[in-house]
């Protein structure tokens, strides 16, 4: 069935601008009463953002970002084929900007409708504060790391600020003599950017970084010589030297850089990882406010556990039928790894920092690398964050997994890659005072408890089959059904998922006019993953 024939509730906004074919076994198991409508906030993005795609405007917004930068020269005139060369992320749009017919800057903007924007309004402007202070904090301290530089940025409908080096005489003097105020009283320095006074009106904040030229997407190169050994290891060694870079100067406790709008960056916002806007986006409660970050690693666990607790009570996808709901909710996350959770974090790292800073979202799309694997740059900083220890693990995109919790089925070369990567950050350790690849063997090894539960925290859809598939056969030493089912049949407040279900289904077939099956390829496959 194509998007274009479905009608929804009468109230809702629609736009039929997505050409693709979903099938009713992708409908039932995914959330797409909750994926379907925010399509029409495309529309509503594209005419905040059509200043933009002027010549004129686009011009005068890189100048406001430099006049005369190294490398991009004097602005003389910006296009934008937006139609022909836009971008779409998970969460971002990009547009290349050309300054004087040569393609040099990429300008971003984030997507609200899924960031959890109309049911929790500021989380775009977290995701654009909080990706800014990570630029700004590793291009001061750890300037060997290869990230993408960034030219400028803009809060939605706020301030607007352009690097250091760039900003008019007055901007950079003042800039100066704050600083030195700052210096003198002991008060957070600023970071490397200006506020700089500006003559747009765009409501949605972006970042202006640079356009990378020098190599490719890992992931348009993976399928074809991740089976490559010297490849890998020209990989692995590359990330190795990233991690090591900035765990070399630890933050106190568990959080987040973010921004404000005099341009200080401090550690005082929750850990944004992709899974919390997530939940928000579907109008899941996750009860942590924004400006929470944590002392200790079992409270982050606990919150996360119950994150985790209110995906399941209150998404009506969430459990499929009775057996699901059996087998799903008393014996698996969060129940099951609550019970464990103490028996899996080390006692020295349970109380605070120091903690290293980890980039959550190092996907091979977000990496860009030469031929021969050398990364040359990464982008997309938005879920960087301060983690506990346990969760500094190798990457889980090692072997041809789609994800984490298909690893069962290719688990041997898994476990082959993870002992590479190692092996390759012990290599990089020599000569440097942070050791990490000792914990992460000790994590990995025997049954990977320690790696395959903080797994399971960071993915709320793929947590059951991880649990199910890595974590209970440890635990589980005897199985005996009648046990199993008199503890299932304990827990009646469950069994309301039931009910849950049938409504989810019964407004699905609504949208669809009643029918209960559409015909055609599926977006997604209903093999692939449980709903939600």
């Amino acid at each position: 069935m194509l998007f274009s024939s479905i009608h929804p509730p009468e109230g809702l906004p629609f736009t039929a601008n997505v050409r693709c074919f979903i099938s009713w076994p992708f409908i039932v198991l995914e959330t797409v009463l909750k994926v379907l409508w925010p399509f029409s906030r495309v529309a509503v993005l594209l005419r905040a953002l059509r200043p933009v795609v002027a010549p004129s405007t686009s011009t005068s917004l890189l100048r406001t970002q430099h006049d005369e930068a190294p490398g991009i020269g004097l602005v003389d005139a910006c296009s934008i084929l937006w139609v022909n060369e836009r971008l779409h992320g998970s969460f971002n749009v990009c547009i290349p900007i050309y300054v004087n017919g040569v393609k040099r800057v990429m300008i971003r903007f984030p997507l609200p409708y899924k960031v959890g924007e109309l049911a929790h309004p500021g989380n775009a402007a977290e995701k654009l504060r909080t990706e800014v202070a990570t630029y700004a904090w590793i291009q001061t301290n750890c300037p060997d790391v290869p990230i993408t530089r960034l030219w400028g940025f803009s809060f939605p409908g706020g301030s607007t600020f352009t690097e250091l080096s760039q900003a008019p005489f007055l901007s950079r003097l003042g800039w100066y003599l704050r600083g030195s105020v700052a210096w003198l009283l002991r008060h957070p320095l600023q970071s490397s950017y200006v506020l700089h006074p500006h003559h747009h009106c765009l409501s949605a904040g972006y970042i202006l970084v640079d356009y990378v030229d020098n190599g490719q997407m890992l992931s348009a190169t993976w399928q074809d010589h991740h089976g490559d050994d010297s490849n890998r290891h020209t990989l692995f060694r590359d990330l190795s030297c990233i991690i090591l870079s900035l765990a070399q100067l630890p933050f106190p406790r568990i959080g987040s850089l973010t921004m404000n709008n005099q341009g200080i960056l401090s550690l005082t916002n929750r850990p944004p990882t992709q899974q919390l806007h997530q939940l928000e986006n579907e109008g899941i409660p996750t009860h942590i406010p924004r400006d929470r970050t944590y002392e200790t690693a079992d409270a982050y666990f606990a919150d996360v556990l119950a994150c985790n607790d209110s995906r399941l009570l209150h998404h009506p996808n969430s459990v499929l039928d009775e057996p699901d709901a059996l087998a799903q909710l008393p014996r698996s996350p969060p129940s099951a790894l609550r019970t464990v959770c103490r028996g899996l974090t080390s006692p020295a790292h349970r109380h605070g920092g120091p903690l290293p800073l980890a980039l959550t979202d190092l996907h091979p799309s977000n990496i860009f690398v030469s031929p021969t694997w050398h990364i040359t740059a990464l982008t997309d900083l938005e879920r960087a964050c301060a983690l506990p220890h346990e969760m500094t693990q190798p990457p889980w995109r090692l072997s041809a997994a789609r994800g984490i919790d298909m690893v069962v089925d290719d688990e041997k070369t898994y476990r082959e890659r993870c002992g590479e990567f190692v092996d390759a950050l012990e290599e990089a350790e020599e000569g440097c005072a942070v050791r990490l690849a000792e914990r992460m063997r000790k994590d990995f090894g025997g049954g990977g408890e320690t790696f395959w539960y903080v797994h399971a925290l960071q993915s709320f859809s793929g947590a059951y089959h991880v649990f199910v598939q890595h974590l209970r056969p440890l635990y589980a030493v005897v199985e005996g059904a009648d046990e199993w089912g008199v503890f299932d049949r304990v827990v009646a407040p469950y069994w309301g998922k039931i009910g849950d279900r049938q409504g989810y289904l019964d407004r699905v077939r609504a949208v669809f006019g009643g029918k209960g099956r559409g015909s055609g390829e599926g977006c997604g496959s209903g093999e692939e993953g449980r709903g939600g």
